[in-house]
């Protein structure tokens, strides 16, 4: 195997690559020529990536894999179904996409995962993680009920195998003896390091002092009956071996086979080719390694998850985005504007030197959400359940129930597989939890799964959540501290990104609770009722057309008089949102002023009723009409038909 050192910036040399326009190709190859693909697909991997940015780690980690699959898989008609899509970047070089991975995560470019839509190589649309063995399975029992002969594949990483949707397809796949095979990529690392992997999991178990102290005070009151020792320790042997890999899926329904070395590009194609011709379930364990073959992703497989592009002229040093603790009261010096996940990774270990109470949880994004620093000064009160986004809701409201201040820091997309545990758990009983909800709105080019679109449409019908949705990092700060000292469920949803450059107050102030802040009055014609980030271009708009700006700070509760005060005083109110619009905060103040009896021309901008597709923020806000352009046009269309 080639090992690289740095990325290429010039488009390397790959003849045997650039003869694959579909896996057919590759399958005429000879053992030697295979092996060469693999350094040429390693080296166009590094150069395409370095010239989009994307995903990186997985996909170096899964070449020989990727080449062994559609090798020994008649592929597109037997299925592979790649878990998360971190990883596909190989598959989607190897499926006829070589020369359009420049575009990838681009607006009008490849998507970032397998898409339907994109390829018939690509089986189902994936994003979130720990849905490929149930995708699989589907598709296997349909091909059974068809009687179609054909494989289907999951592949799965370690990380994902840590939620429990994984375990409940493992489960049902093996009772209904389906023709399935699943791959679980054993690299030891989901994004950030892999809290509840099965391998630390039993060590976990097996070293722990309750299971020693048990072990060893049986043996002293074992040993006083004859043979019972004996019997003990092949009991225990046993149970070991029931919780082991092998023997867990086994007794799952499952042929388990390996570990075996996932970078053994022969000797993982003739595993494939024999399980191939079996029926019933099967289980292949591969060990690999995050960022195979690029030396620097080896070394930090977490900081080398995902790049962004690489430019040919040398970059500036990178930004430090984190600050040193302040005294209560001072000011944060602000030099240029900050990522709000900063924001609250800061605000988040302020409050915490504040109130022994608080407790950090987050599934599987310690990284993601800028939780790292807490993770590390506060260790014992920081929680990283995994990816488990049920759990750490239902977590978070049992600390609640004990009078503890939990902060659950989650992307909204993935707040959406906790909905039920939100209503259920936390909602109901009216649990005193905070929600900092990161990547609201347009997160940009990893598209519709990731995109936070519908939070506020889904979080608004839910009776006692209150909602915030901040303008600036300032705001950010305030707003983190108005939820938390909030007595019951509240919520402060902000984008992804970097705020307007707002300065941050050192002191962990409070905003009140349903209270807008109007921060320019116009002529009369139009009000502008702005909901978070969209704050900024609703003040650009407002100076051209001469409008007023309110910043409503919440969604839930609404300031009823600056809604009432706004139609009572203009032709027009517009609200504005980077959310759906269907069920958003603009129809939250349409239904406040048809409870009130009052008629008011109203126009409602936000998201439109579909998926966005990938690209630049900025592109997707222009394409949906959100940019400053877009709105006053908007706006001067309405104003000309009206009366």
């Amino acid at each position: 195997m080639k090992l690289f050192d740095e990325i290429p910036v010039e488009r390397p040399a790959t003849p045997l690559l650039d003869t694959i326009d579909t896996p057919a190709a590759l399958r005429a190859m000879s053992a030697a020529q295979l092996d060469e693909l693999a350094d040429e697909l390693r080296a166009y991997l590094l150069y395409s990536v370095g010239c989009s940015g994307g995903h990186f780690g997985a996909g170096l980690g899964v070449v020989e894999l990727t080449i062994a699959l559609h090798h020994a898989l008649e592929t597109p008609h037997d299925r592979i179904v790649w878990d998360v899509g971190h990883q596909a970047y190989p598959h989607k070089i190897l499926t006829g996409r070589r020369e359009a991975m420049h575009s990838i995560r681009q607006f009008g470019g490849l998507a970032a995962f397998p898409k339907r839509d994109e390829s018939e190589y690509d089986t189902f649309g994936v994003g979130h993680s720990s849905t490929s063995i149930s995708a699989a399975l589907g598709m296997a029992l349909a091909a059974r009920t068809r009687g179609e002969k054909r494989r289907v594949c999951a592949v799965i990483g370690d990380g994902a195998l840590t939620a429990g949707m994984a375990f409940e397809a493992l489960a049902h796949a093996g009772h209904v003896d389906a023709n399935l095979l699943v791959i679980l990529n054993d690299n030891e690392m989901s994004i950030s390091e892999n809290v509840g992997g099965m391998a630390s999991y039993l060590a976990h178990i097996f070293s722990s002092k309750t299971y020693i102290s048990v072990r060893e005070g049986g043996k002293k009151v074992l040993s006083r009956l004859p043979g019972a020792l004996e019997l003990a320790r092949r009991t225990e042997e046993h149970m070991k071996g029931m919780v082991s890999p092998a023997t867990l899926f086994e007794e799952m329904g499952f042929n388990y086979i390996g570990p075996i070395d996932g970078h053994d590009l022969a000797g993982l194609n003739q595993t494939l080719r024999n399980l191939r011709d079996l029926d019933g379930p099967q289980f292949l364990h591969i060990k690999t390694s995050k960022g195979k073959g690029f030396r620097p992703a080896e070394a930090d497989p977490i900081g080398y998850h995902a790049i962004t592009k690489l430019e040919k002229e040398p970059a500036p040093p990178p930004e430090v985005e984190t600050q040193a603790p302040v005294e209560q009261g001072a000011s944060l010096p602000e030099a240029k504007p900050r990522k709000y996940c900063n924001v609250f990774g800061d605000w988040l270990c302020d409050m915490a030197a504040a109130d022994p109470r608080l407790i950090g949880i987050t599934p599987a994004m310690r990284e993601g959400s800028d939780l790292v620093r807490f993770s590390r000064e506060y260790p014992e009160r920081y929680y990283d359940v995994a990816i488990a986004e049920q759990h750490a809701l239902t977590l978070a409201a049992g600390f609640a129930c004990e009078a503890m201040k939990p902060v659950v820091a989650i992307y909204s997309t993935f707040l959406q597989r906790g909905y039920d545990q939100l209503i259920h758990d936390i909602a109901v009983q009216h649990l005193d939890v905070t929600f900092a909800i990161d990547r609201a709105g347009l997160v940009g080019e990893d598209g519709p799964t990731h995109h936070g679109a519908l939070d506020l449409s889904y979080l608004r019908c839910v009776p006692g959540l209150v909602i915030l949705a901040p303008a600036d990092e300032a705001e950010c700060r305030a707003m983190l501290s108005t939820a938390y000292h909030h007595d019951g469920p509240a919520a402060v949803r902000y984008p992804r990104g970097k705020g307007p450059g707002t300065p941050l107050p050192g002191s962990l102030e409070t905003l009140e609770i349903g209270r807008a802040e109007p921060r320019r009055r116009g002529s009369g014609d139009v009000a502008l009722l702005a909901f978070g980030s969209l704050n900024g271009p609703a003040a650009e708009v407002a100076e051209r057309i001469d409008a007023t700006h309110i910043n409503m700070r919440s969604v839930k509760p609404l300031d009823r008089q600056a809604v009432l005060d706004a139609a009572r005083d203009h032709r027009l109110v517009v609200t504005l949102e980077e959310s759906a619009i269907a069920g958003g905060a603009g129809s939250g103040v349409n239904e406040l002023l048809a409870a009130e009896g009052v008629q008011v021309a109203l126009l409602n901008l936000g998201l439109p009723d579909a998926f966005v597709e990938h690209g630049k923020p900025g592109e997707l806000l222009a394409s949906c009409g959100l940019d400053a352009d877009g709105i006053e046009a908007s706006i001067r269309r309405r104003l000309a038909d009206q009366p």
